[in-house]
């Protein structure tokens, strides 16, 4: 099975992030060997949404974290055993494959529990007469476990009342100890295999390949007595009997501790220091038995191999990217926080789009743009640029947007209208929802700040959103260590941005960025449209310059 290598943009995905991770899974997979497969790090909007049904392409898969998980570990598949097995099986398997935990499962795979070799020595250092019989043991068992055979008797019949006792001394002396139901270890004197049946023994195990008369066997037989040859004498015998036992009589069945297959390998390695348990059973997601994991398994962990997309700052990456392995990264934006252990291949071009960057790689490895594919990456070029209109757009930008236009069949103006216009209908979202549509996270020294984004051509439209935020902005400042919150209401006809804010500081940084005061929590920033190329860094130089 092929390793699966993921392509993931930011947390608040936009169509760039999401077209451009379909469109290099698509690449990769032509030219490399490989199983390369498109994710996102959280909920995709209307307006990349729109472009996804419309072009016919599948949503990438929920990945909100890319940390180690139990399916990444060395799990042992090591197979689960009927908890009807007796203990010397039990033992026997366990040695045979090197284990010291033994999971018990029914016909279905459940797990229905463990035995560990502590459990078996601890019960064997233990001396209880009426052991087999509480743990309801089968006399099949226990002629297998003596080598031996059952003479008289049925073999699924169990051993459920009485104790065990060794029957070697004078008969008489015997028979004040033997109570119906015993089991009766005896030796070659039929007159005690005669007393055993008198007193009504469910059993009498005869050692050392002793033959029983015909009339005893007959006896017996009336009686209901079961009678078990082995070759073993009688010390062996007392020795080896407590082994037919069950399994389930020792098991492990409540408070268990498992894992299921999905599990984080951080939260399970601090269970796994909880407790002196040295296995642990695994589950998949329909609480099947899978196998076993210990801690020295921890040590050949595979992390999850990741290509990440248009961006390149911690902040924004997935979930738990630090313990994933980085093998590149193709974006846009300015160098980030994030750091490798070793080096990768990072692609960062100056230009308004990553998705751009994207259909450079398809020329340069020699594979064409299929219709599909033509049409993402245009429509991501069209999102990020603003049709052109944002001062992060270069000439690339904008022809490559065009040829991918002819090669997907479609009209260009035509279809960004419609696609701006999807993704500024909002009114069947959250207040909350539409906050984090596009909202990306940044660090400046010590001052962690948040700036979202929200595009039209309808100014009205833009107004009752800021209704919305307004009141909602004061409720997110503070979460995630956010310090100060701004958010763009960019107008994509007027080129231009409203943009409220709310935080200490938030008037200062305006004013010192952009030369204009903050009133009722906003003003209005003329031919400011892109958040990366014109706002985040007039902000950075600010904020730096106060550290």
């Amino acid at each position: 099975m092929q390793k699966r290598n993921y392509i993931i943009g930011h947390k608040n995905p936009d169509t760039d992030s999401i077209c451009s991770a379909v469109a290099l899974a698509y690449l990769k997979n032509q030219t490399e060997e490989g199983k390369f497969v498109a994710k996102r790090a959280g909920q995709i909007n209307e307006e990349t949404e729109y472009v996804l049904k419309y072009f016919k392409a599948h949503t990438p898969g929920y990945l909100p974290n890319v940390g180690t998980q139990v399916k990444d570990m060395e799990v042992r598949h090591l197979p689960g055993m009927s908890k009807e097995i007796s203990v010397k099986e039990a033992w026997e398997f366990m040695q045979e494959n090197n284990a010291i935990t033994l999971p018990l499962t029914d016909e279905e795979n459940n797990l229905e529990g463990i035995i560990s070799m502590s459990d078996i020595t601890n019960n064997m250092m233990r001396h209880n007469p009426t052991s087999l019989s509480k743990a309801k043991t089968p006399f099949k068992h226990i002629a297998e476990t003596l080598d031996g055979e059952i003479l008289v008797g049925n073999e699924n019949s169990v051993f459920c009342k009485g104790k065990v006792l060794i029957g070697a001394f004078n008969p008489s002396l015997v028979k004040k100890y033997i109570e119906p139901g015993d089991l009766v270890i005896l030796g070659d004197r039929p007159e005690d295999h005669l007393n055993a049946v008198d007193m009504q023994a469910s059993c009498m195990v005869i050692g050392m390949g002793v033959p029983v008369s015909e009339a005893i066997q007959s006896y017996a037989r009336d009686k209901g007595t079961v009678i078990i040859t082995t070759p073993h004498d009688s010390f062996a015998v007392a020795r080896l009997i407590e082994q037919s036992i069950p399994v389930r009589a020792l098991m492990v069945s409540e408070n268990l501790i498992t894992f299921n297959m999905d599990d984080f390998t951080d939260k399970i390695k601090t269970v796994m220091g909880k407790t002196r348990i040295r296995n642990f059973p695994i589950v998949d997601k329909y609480g099947k038995y899978v196998g076993t994991v210990s801690r020295r398994n921890f040590l050949n962990i595979e992390k999850k191999k990741v290509i990440l997309v248009d961006h390149n700052e911690l902040s924004q990456a997935v979930d738990n990217i630090e313990q994933a392995e980085i093998m590149e990264i193709v974006d846009h934006h300015r160098i980030g926080t994030i750091e490798t252990k070793y080096p990768i291949t990072f692609r960062n071009q100056p230009v308004g789009c990553t998705a751009t960057i994207v259909r450079q790689m398809y020329y340069e490895k020699g594979v064409e743009v299929p219709k599909d594919i033509a049409g993402l990456l245009c429509a991501a070029i069209v999102s990020d640029t603003l049709l052109f209109r944002s001062p992060t757009c270069t000439p690339l930008d904008q022809m490559t947007a065009k040829e991918m236009a002819d090669t997907a069949g479609i009209d260009i103006e035509k279809f960004a209208t419609d696609m701006f216009k999807s993704g500024s209908n909002l009114s069947e979202k959250t207040t909350e929802e539409i906050f984090y549509q596009d909202f990306k996270k940044f660090i400046a020294g010590d001052v962690v700040f948040g700036v979202g984004q929200i595009s039209s051509m309808a100014t009205d439209e833009l107004q009752l959103i800021k209704k919305r935020l307004e009141p909602h902005l004061k409720y997110e400042c503070g979460k995630h260590g956010v310090q100060m919150v701004f958010f763009m209401l960019t107008n994509i006809l007027d080129e231009s941005t409203e943009l409220i804010c709310y935080g200490e500081g938030t008037a200062d940084v305006i004013r010192n960025a952009f030369g204009l005061n903050i009133e009722d929590s906003a003003c209005v920033l003329q031919g400011i449209v892109s958040r990366k190329k014109q706002l985040i860094p007039a902000m950075m130089n600010v904020l730096q310059a106060e550290q």
